[in-house]
C-alpha cells in the first residue's frame, strides 16, 4: 500500500468534522479575524462560510479525510477555517528595472493603488553576484529588474517605505544571502529592529541546477549558505521566511502540473533534511519555508495541484519527518500568473489568460498572488500594463465573491479526482528520486546507502548530477510545442483565430543611460570608502567560510562597510570555485 492509498484517521474526539470546523470558525469571529462585510451573491443570496457533506454523509465516506474542513489536517481545503474571509491573499505585485530610484517610484505607484505587499525583480548582473562594472554585466545593467550593488542601493529602492510595515519578497537565490544582508543593513539604517521584519527571500538552489541556471557555486557551499540563513532567522527573525522553494521556474521551462509540484516538493523536503542535519527543530524552521508556484492556463488542472500540494506536504511533514505542530505541516504558497503563457501575437488576450490563471490560483488557494502584466512578452511592463495586472487581482477580490466561501470547488468529482491524479502521480516521482539516491551512494557495513544529509537530498543531488530533472523536462516541453504546432493544442492568435485588428503596443524600454549612471555612481561610491575596512570585512568573512560558524553575522559586517555584491561573491568564488554544468547530449 503506498502513502496515498492509506485513508488519514479521525481525530480520536466525538465531534464530526464539521463540527470541529464550526469551532475553529467561531474562534476566528471571536478573535474578530472575520471583519463584517457582504457575504452575499450579486442577488443578495446569504452564503455560508463552507459547504461540505452532513455528518451523515462524512460519516459513511471513510475517505472524506483525505478532503476534510478547512483549517485542519491534510489542509486539502485551505489551512485557514475562515477561508480567505478572514485572511484575503496578499496582493504582492512583482517589480523592478532600471535603478534603484525608478523601481522605488513604481513600488510607491503599487502600494498607493492598493498593491498589499512588495516583491523585487532584480537585474541579471545583481542575479549572477556580479557588480555593474562587471565586464560581464556590459548591456543587462537594469533591463530585466533593478540593478542593485550594494546596501546604498538598497537603502535607495525602499526609500520612504517602511520595512517595518510592508511585507516584502525578493526573487534571488545564487546570491541571495548577500542581498538579505543588504535588506537587513537598509532596515537598520531605516531604525526598524530587523528582528520584526516579515518577509520571504527566494534562496532556492535546488531549482537553479534544475531549471533557471542562476548559480554560483557546486551546490555543497550553496547549501551550507542557506543552512546558516536557517539557523540565524529562526534565532533571530522568527517571522521572516528565509527560503521560498520555487517550482515556478521550473513550470516555465516546460514541465508538466504534476512534474513542477513533485520536483518542487521534492527540493522542499530535501531543505528539511537540511535543516534537520543542522540539529534544527522542524516544529521551529519549517514555519519558514515557504513555496512559489505557477499557475497556467488549464484551469482545473492548477486548482487541483494547489490542493494536491498542500495534502502532499502536511502528510509528509507529519509522516516522514516528524512535524508536530500545524503551522509546520502548513504549505504557504505564492502564485504568479504563468509568464510562458502570454503571447507576443495579440497581446490584449493576454488580459483574459492571466485573469484566468489568477482565478485558478485563488480557488486553489494562494496565500499570495502576482499577476502577469499583458506586456511582458515584450518588454518590462508599462505603468498602465502594471495596473491593468493590479486591477485584475482587485477585481476578483472586490467584485466576483471568491472570498466569501472557502474552498468552493470542494467536493466536486472532476476536482477531487484530479487533485488524486495529480497527488499519485507527484508520489511516483518522489519515489523515482528517492531511487536515485539509492543508486551510486557511499554504503555502510550493512550495505545501506549513507545519505549526507537525506535520501531525498541525495536523490536530488544525483538527479541534477546526472541530467535527469533537465531531460523529464525537456521531454514535456517538446511534448508540448509539437503539439502547439501540430494543432491538437490551441493557442488564440498563435494556431488558430490568428486574424486581429490589434496595434502594436508602446512597450518600456530601459535607457543605456541608467547603466552608464548606475556604473558611474558605483565607482565614486567604492572611490569614497574606506578599503581597508572594506578588505578587512570580506577577509575575515571568507575566514568564517572555513569554519563551521555561521557566516551570516560576519556578511552583515562587510555589507555594513559598503562591500558590494560582486566583492562578496567573488571572494567566496575564489575560496569555494565555479561550478559547471556537465556537458548533456
Amino acid at each position: 500500500m503506498t502513502m496515498i492509498d492509506e485513508p488519514h484517521a479521525r481525530t480520536a474526539d466525538t465531534l464530526s468534522g464539521r463540527q470541529r470546523w464550526q469551532q475553529r470558525y467561531d474562534a476566528a469571529v471571536a478573535k474578530g479575524q472575520v471583519k463584517n462585510r457582504d457575504f452575499t451573491t450579486l442577488s443578495f443570496m446569504e452564503l455560508d462560510p463552507v459547504y461540505g457533506p452532513t455528518q451523515q454523509q462524512e460519516d459513511a465516506d471513510p475517505q472524506f479525510d483525505r478532503i476534510g474542513w478547512p483549517g485542519e489536517f491534510p489542509f486539502t481545503r485551505g489551512l485557514y477555517a475562515t477561508g480567505y474571509r478572514g485572511r484575503p491573499w496578499t496582493i504582492r505585485q512583482f517589480a523592478g528595472f532600471g535603478n534603484a530610484k525608478q523601481t522605488n517610484e513604481r513600488y510607491k505607484m503599487i502600494l498607493g493603488r492598493g498593491g498589499g505587499g512588495l516583491s523585487v525583480a532584480f537585474d541579471m548582473p545583481t542575479l549572477m553576484g556580479r557588480d555593474s562594472n562587471d565586464p560581464m554585466s556590459l548591456g543587462e545593467v537594469g533591463h530585466c529588474g533593478v540593478a542593485i550593488d550594494s546596501a546604498l542601493d538598497m537603502d535607495t529602492l525602499f526609500s520612504d517605505i517602511p520595512l517595518g510595515d510592508v511585507t516584502t519578497s525578493m526573487t534571488i537565490s545564487g546570491p541571495a544571502v548577500p542581498a538579505f544582508c543588504m535588506y537587513l543593513v537598509a532596515a537598520e539604517r531605516q531604525g526598524v529592529d530587523f528582528r520584526t521584519l516579515n518577509g520571504t527571500l527566494q534562496t532556492d538552489i535546488f531549482k537553479e541546477y534544475i531549471a533557471q541556471k542562476e548559480w554560483l557555486f557546486a551546490p555543497e557551499p550553496h547549501l551550507r549558505l542557506i543552512g546558516d540563513l536557517m539557523e540565524f532567522c529562526s534565532q533571530n527573525i522568527p517571522d521572516y521566511k528565509p527560503l521560498s522553494v520555487s517550482g515556478y521556474h521550473i513550470r516555465e521551462a516546460g514541465s508538466t502540473a504534476a512534474q513542477e509540484l513533485a520536483f518542487t516538493l521534492a527540493d522542499g523536503f530535501g531543505y528539511v533534511e537540511l535543516g534537520l542535519s543542522r540539529g534544527l527543530d522542524v516544529n521551529v524552521f519549517a514555519p519558514g519555508l515557504s513555496f512559489f508556484f505557477d499557475s497556467h492556463i488549464d484551469f482545473f488542472e492548477e486548482i487541483a495541484k494547489f490542493r494536491a500540494a498542500r495534502r502532499i506536504w502536511a502528510r509528509w511533514m507529519r509522516d516522514v519527518y516528524g512535524a508536530t505542530s500545524e503551522k509546520a505541516q502548513w504549505l504557504r504558497f505564492h502564485t504568479q500568473t504563468a509568464g510562458v503563457s502570454l503571447t507576443a501575437q495579440q497581446p490584449l488576450n493576454n488580459v483574459v489568460r492571466t485573469a484566468v490563471e489568477a482565478l485558478a490560483a485563488v480557488l486553489g488557494g494562494t496565500n499570495s498572488l502576482h499577476t502577469n502584466s499583458l506586456d511582458e512578452t515584450l518588454a518590462l511592463p508599462t505603468d498602465q500594463a502594471a495596473e491593468v495586472a493590479l486591477r485584475t487581482q482587485q477585481v476578483l477580490m472586490e467584485e466576483t465573491g471568491v472570498t466569501n466561501v472557502a474552498d468552493p470547488l470542494g467536493g466536486s468529482w472532476y476536482v477531487e479526482a484530479l487533485t488524486d491524479k495529480i497527488e499519485a502521480e507527484a508520489e511516483a516521482i518522489f519515489a523515482q528520486i528517492k531511487d536515485l539516491g539509492e543508486r551510486g551512494r557511499e554504503r555502510d557495513a550493512t550495505g545501506a546507502a549513507i545519505h549526507p544529509i537525506g535520501p531525498m537530498t541525495s536523490g536530488i543531488l544525483r538527479g541534477i548530477e546526472d541530467g535527469w530533472f533537465t531531460m523529464l523536462m525537456a521531454d514535456a516541453a517538446f511534448e508540448y510545442q509539437l503539439a502547439v504546432e501540430q494543432g491538437t493544442k490551441r493557442v488564440v492568435g498563435v494556431n488558430c483565430l490568428t486574424e486581429s485588428l490589434s496595434s502594436e503596443l508602446e512597450i518600456l524600454r530601459v535607457s543605456h543611460e541608467v547603466e552608464r549612471d548606475q556604473i558611474n555612481e558605483l565607482n565614486q561610491r567604492t572611490a569614497g570608502r574606506d578599503q581597508a575596512t572594506v578588505d578587512a570585512a570580506i577577509e575575515a568573512m571568507v575566514q568564517v567560510s572555513r569554519t563551521s560558524d555561521n557566516m551570516i553575522p560576519a556578511m552583515l559586517d562587510a555589507v555594513r562597510a559598503e562591500a558590494t555584491m560582486g566583492e562578496i561573491c567573488n571572494a567566496l568564488r575564489a575560496e569555494w570555485g565555479v561550478y559547471r554544468e556537465p556537458a548533456r547530449f
